[in-house]
Order: C-alpha cells, then sequence, then structure tokens
C-alpha cells in the first residue's frame, strides 16, 4: 500500500488556531497525517510535553482515523523515515517563515531526496499567531482565547 503521509512537526508550545487550521486545510490532501511535538534543542519548552501531547490530542480527537500524535526526539527526516511519511508539511505565515523553512526543507532535501517539504500559507486570520505571541499575552495575564483552539482554550486561559 502506497500511503500518502505527511508529518507536521512543531513544538506546539502551545498549539493555535493556525497549526489547527493548516492541518485540518491539508487533510484532504494525504491519507494520513502525524502531528509530532519535537524536541527543540535551541527552545525551552514553556509547557510539559505530556501537557502539549493531552491539547494536540484533543484538539484532534474527532480525526483519529487520520491524524496520529506523537513526539519525537530525533532528526525530523529520521522521524520520517520511521514513520513512513514522505512529505514534512508546514505553515507558512510571512517571508520570515518561507526563509526559515526553505532553508530546513532543502537541508532535508540534501539528507533524503525522496521526502518532500509541502507548504500551506496560513489563513489571512492566523498569520499574526504564533506560539510565542500566545505566550507572551499569557505571561501578561491576557486573554489568548480568540488565537487557540477551542477544546483548549478554556484551559489554557484558567493556568
Amino acid at each position: 500500500m502506497n500511503e500518502r503521509i505527511a508529518l507536521f512537526p512543531g513544538s506546539f508550545d502551545p498549539i493555535t488556531k493556525g497549526h489547527e487550521s493548516i492541518v485540518l486545510r491539508a487533510l484532504p490532501l494525504f491519507d494520513k497525517i502525524i502531528v509530532a511535538i519535537g524536541e527543540n534543542m535551541a527552545k525551552d519548552a514553556y509547557y510539559p510535553l505530556d501537557k502539549r501531547l493531552e491539547w494536540v490530542k484533543k484538539t484532534f480527537k474527532c480525526y483519529e482515523n487520520k491524524i496520529e500524535i506523537t513526539s519525537f526526539s530525533i532528526l525530523t527526516i529520521d522521524f520520517c523515515k520511521q514513520k513512513g511519511a514522505k512529505y514534512v508539511l508546514r505553515g507558512l505565515r510571512n517571508q520570515i517563515d518561507f526563509q526559515y523553512e526553505s532553508n530546513i526543507a532543502r537541508i532535508n532535501q540534501e539528507l533524503s531526496p525522496d521526502i518532500e517539504s509541502i507548504f500551506l500559507l496560513t489563513t489571512p486570520e492566523d498569520a499574526v499567531i504564533s506560539s510565542s505571541f500566545v505566550k507572551e499575552i499569557i505571561n501578561f495575564g491576557g486573554d489568548v482565547r480568540k488565537f487557540l483552539p477551542q477544546s483548549i482554550a478554556e484551559e489554557i486561559h484558567k493556568l
């Protein structure tokens, strides 16, 4: 069977409406999407891995047959190979994201030419959302519900 499997890697610290939108819009393109929380050595996580996994699972609970939720701590491209994913799915908000993601895609292409990077533009309403901005708003006691999936917004707002 030649399944079209995409890996959507990220820190999801926390998962945002932008992340959710990219996955849901990509769903018709693939047989399966693996949303994978990766360990990023350049970032310290704000929320623990188990909480982020819980929130991502809640966000996509209605799509369990097409979306797998997991975590990994190896090179993204090596994780793709482990999972049989031939695509790395990424969302782009702006030119800065494009420059950053295209560099990663080129390195991944060098490491594994058979795995393709797929970019989706965020919707205009999601273009300004980032986990970093959400964490900044949380730190100052602001309301982040409009930036987060409904399934976790209330819980995070109460933390």
